[in-house]
């Protein structure tokens, strides 16, 4: 069995057969409070439940109440809940789904996150487009010719070069989201080196997808 823990969070349950791959084989599927209805209705059973369950259907609180882990921490939404839960747990190799569509602010927060859980645990976003992947250091990342990659600096003063894409940068420093975005790689993989940091990572699926191992 995958020794990856899946986190689902409550933004759109995935469709594509990437993220849907991850879930099938992981070794445990941790649910935000408000996830837990579409998991199960997908045929999935969650592990355990994180959140302040305010989220929660009485019928699922009744029937997984033995895997009920309740956090009714304010100052926190319920995917940073449920990655403090399997830290604490030693579970650091981590896949999050279901983290965007919905409502717009909670996409944008949910993928500025990972450069705060970056610090503590290996930890990808796989989407129905693509993978968001933190980087804390410089870095060489897997690729395949034509794939297109966005890159999203957390510092502005951050100065990011790279090897490897269409449109090389040279200590760029990323000033607004939109200015390292829609880039493309030229072969099987692409290299980032950076001051500072931390860096987002964006790379979209081929179509059909690649045969490629993330994470």
């Amino acid at each position: 069995m995958d020794s990856k823990t899946v986190i689902v969070a409550d933004g759109i349950f995935p469709k594509h057969a990437i993220p849907l791959g991850y879930l099938t084989t992981a070794g445990r599927i941790i649910c935000c409070d408000g996830s837990a209805d579409n998991l199960v209705k997908a045929g999935y059973m969650p592990d355990a439940i994180v959140g302040d369950m305010d989220s929660l259907s009485k019928t699922l609180a009744e029937n997984f109440e033995d895997r009920l882990f309740s956090d009714d921490d304010q100052d926190t939404n319920d995917l940073t809940k449920a990655v403090k839960w399997c830290t604490n747990r030693g579970y650091k190799d981590l896949v999050i789904i279901g983290a965007t569509g919905k409502r717009e602010d909670h996409t944008i927060g949910n993928i500025s996150l990972l450069a705060e859980y970056a610090e503590n645990v290996k930890v990808i976003m796989v989407t129905d487009t693509g993978i968001i992947q933190p980087f804390l250091e410089n870095c060489a990342i897997p690729s395949f010719r034509g794939q297109q990659i966005s890159i999203f600096s957390i510092d502005p003063e951050t100065e990011i070069s790279s090897a490897g894409l269409k449109y090389a940068l040279h200590k760029k420093k990323v000033k607004n989201w939109w200015e390292a975005t829609l880039n493309e790689a030229l072969g099987l993989s692409f290299e980032l080196s950076f001051t500072g940091g931390p860096v987002l990572v964006y790379l979209k699926f081929a179509d059909p997808p690649a045969p490629l191992k993330w994470g």
